[in-house]
């Protein structure tokens, strides 16, 4: 409902540009909405997609831990199964790439709860987020001379009024890792931007601030500001 988060969004610190030091943790986010059930529903399902980049990086043995926010410790490093909701859809993909099924799971469990909860923004969020996804996913496969199809996920739940192709021509220019994963994140933070609610003060825009947040923990967490983040660390979430 419009203006049912006005105390908390206007008591929340003013997030600053794409790179800067993050405010407030993901924790004390959700923390700060514990008593607001929908919204911390759609807190929990965007800051699950950051929990399992770190995941993905553990399986790919580039860290040993991780501080995953909705994941357990446990969970994130390997230790124990994922939830189920995760793991429904690992007979539906190929599964090339190792970890690419249970993102097929994600997808469509965040789609599910947006439209539990009615929420336009996690619904456009994932509809970009997965477009972007394959739509990288094909640039390498084909730079690879590999089918594309065997490398994309959660197909229907694509949107198709993105154009990457320039965004695509300059990640592909790019002189490192480094300088491609920012490319990309800022691609991220920008469309953030343009989609945020801004003063509506619903969980929509309570939700579109956490993916923004989550963008400068991520960052900070990785080393600190985009520019001072190792070529080895940009492994992590350079898709």
């Amino acid at each position: 409902m419009t203006g049912h988060n006005y105390y908390i969004l206007t008591a929340l610190p003013t997030l600053g540009e794409f790179g800067s030091a993050a405010p407030l943790t993901l924790g004390q986010l959700l923390e700060s909405v514990s008593d607001n059930a929908a919204c911390k529903a759609l807190l929990e399902v965007v800051f699950l997609s950051d929990d399992l980049l770190q995941w993905q990086s553990c399986l790919a043995g580039e860290i040993t831990e991780a501080n995953p926010v909705v994941l357990t410790e446990a969970q994130a490093c390997h230790k124990e199964p994922l939830p189920g909701y995760l793991l429904a859809d690992t007979q539906a993909e190929s599964a090339h790439i190792p970890g690419d099924e249970v993102w097929a799971g994600y997808f469509r469990h965040a789609a599910t709860v947006a439209d539990r909860l009615t929420s336009h923004f996690l619904h456009t969020w994932i509809e970009y987020e997965v477009t972007l996804r394959n739509a990288l996913a094909v640039a390498r496969a084909k730079a690879l001379d590999l089918d594309p199809n065997d490398y994309l996920v959660a197909t229907e739940l694509a949107g198709s009024d993105e154009d990457f192709t320039a965004l695509l021509n300059e990640w592909s220019r790019s002189e490192n890792p480094l300088a491609g994963l920012r490319i990309l994140d800022k691609t991220r933070w920008d469309w953030l931007i343009r989609h945020d609610g801004w003063f509506t003060f619903d969980n929509d825009e309570l939700a579109a601030y956490g993916a923004k947040l989550m963008l400068l923990c991520r960052w900070q967490r990785l080393g600190h500001t985009p520019e001072g983040m190792t070529n080895n660390e940009t492994r992590m979430t350079n898709q």
